[in-house]
């Protein structure tokens, strides 16, 4: 979800280059709509052949779906650099690094999760799904419940619907001005805690007096 955007005209290592024209890619999907981007101009930006852009990338619908990917899943280096606090430090500085990361790239994130210009494609649909279950994966290992295994997929789909309060909150403060930063940051830490300490400990105490109840009417 952070993209550096390469010095140009300079003669690079592949990765690099690799890297250049990916940021070259984010700023223009993200200035204008799909169809009105080439391949010709995203090459011209970075100051290289457009052969070198298929090269790494292939089509420019690779590219685009590329764009999308990076601008909307969370990287494993973000969970790498949170504090060793406790729960509350830990939530605090989640949603720090991703109030930076939108803000950083708001005109390309926006333009990444809505999709503009795309009209429901399923290929981005798919990108858009496979970023949902990466950050569903990484909030539980960002809050300690990464190896509660009995209760998996109650926690992930309620994690997964943070993640969807979230983007429509950093929405609301980066495309509508309704809210500003630090409203959204108390929003978002407050109902992370929240869903940590009350709502998943009562969906796991309600999942299990459901189940000892439908093993005693069995037993009966």
């Amino acid at each position: 979800m952070s993209v550096e955007t390469a010095p140009r005209r300079r003669r690079l290592e592949p990765d690099a280059r690799r890297g250049q024209i990916l940021a070259c890619a984010v700023r223009l999907f993200g200035e204008r709509a799909y169809p009105d981007v080439s391949t010709t101009d995203i090459a011209r930006e970075a100051g290289v052949a457009r052969g070198l852009v298929n090269h790494y990338f292939g089509t420019k619908k690779d590219l685009y779906l590329e764009v999308v990917r990076v601008m909307v899943t969370i990287p494993e280096v973000a969970l790498e650099r949170l504090p060793k606090g406790d729960l509350g430090t830990r939530v605090d500085a989640s949603v720090s690094w991703f109030l930076d990361v939108v803000s950083r790239h708001s005109t390309s994130w926006l333009a990444a999760v809505t999709a503009r210009g795309m009209g429901g494609d399923a290929d981005v649909e798919r990108v858009l799904a496979e970023a949902e279950e990466v950050a569903a994966d990484r909030i539980l290992v960002a809050v300690g419940l990464a190896e509660e295994a009995e209760h998996r997929e109650e926690l992930r789909g309620m994690v997964r619907a943070y993640g969807g309060l979230a983007t429509s909150t950093a929405r609301e403060w980066l495309q509508r001005g309704a809210l500003t930063r630090a409203q959204v940051h108390v929003l978002l830490t407050t109902t992370l805690l929240t869903i940590v300490e009350q709502v998943i400990p009562a969906v796991i105490a309600g999942a299990s007096a459901q189940a000892a109840r439908r093993s005693a009417a069995c037993a009966g």
